[in-house]
């Protein structure tokens, strides 16, 4: 699987009005079996691709953080919510808790997460591609295959099965 970053965004911009296209086509089709097919694929890519190896999610996106990420996380820490609030987040254009920048404060140069055990919701499901109701976020896997291999590697694949 194709991990250079670089290129991968290139390629998946010059595919993005494609797929964007075959997910409206798809949202219309609703197949029976998408959660399953999507779902094999996620599996499928996952066993030829390390997280560790890449980390690019963390590198340029953030998730966003629920109430309850803030406090699982600032107990972890040791810090009041107000604390962490304060010190990691910001509030976005959508009035939601997001990293006050990127890359992840606590990524590690070695790409290991310092707070794993105790990371946000979002990170625990990203890249969101073993999910129910895939047909729901298909803005959000369409972004995606910007950022993480796999997803633009299952969307590839997608586009075979569903041609």
């Amino acid at each position: 699987m194709n991990t250079d970053l670089v290129q991968l965004k290139k390629q998946a911009q010059a595919k993005r009005n494609e797929n964007q296209k075959f997910f409206e086509r798809l949202k219309k089709q609703r197949p029976n079996d998408l959660d399953q097919t999507v779902h094999n694929l996620h599996d499928n890519a996952f066993k030829k691709i390390d997280c560790l190896s890449c980390a690019n999610c963390c590198k340029t996106t953030g998730p966003l953080f629920t109430q309850r990420d803030i406090k699982v996380l600032s107990k972890h820490l040791k810090i009041t919510p107000q604390q962490f609030i304060d010190k990691y987040l910001r509030i976005d254009e959508d009035n939601d808790y997001v990293l006050q920048q990127v890359p992840c404060t606590f990524l590690g140069s070695d790409n290991y997460c310092s707070v794993y055990d105790y990371r946000p919701q979002a990170c625990r499901e990203y890249p969101h591609t073993n999910q129910s109701k895939m047909h729901t976020i298909f803005k959000e896997t369409l972004n995606n295959t910007e950022v993480c291999p796999a997803v633009f590697q299952i969307v590839e694949r997608l586009k075979q099965i569903y041609k």
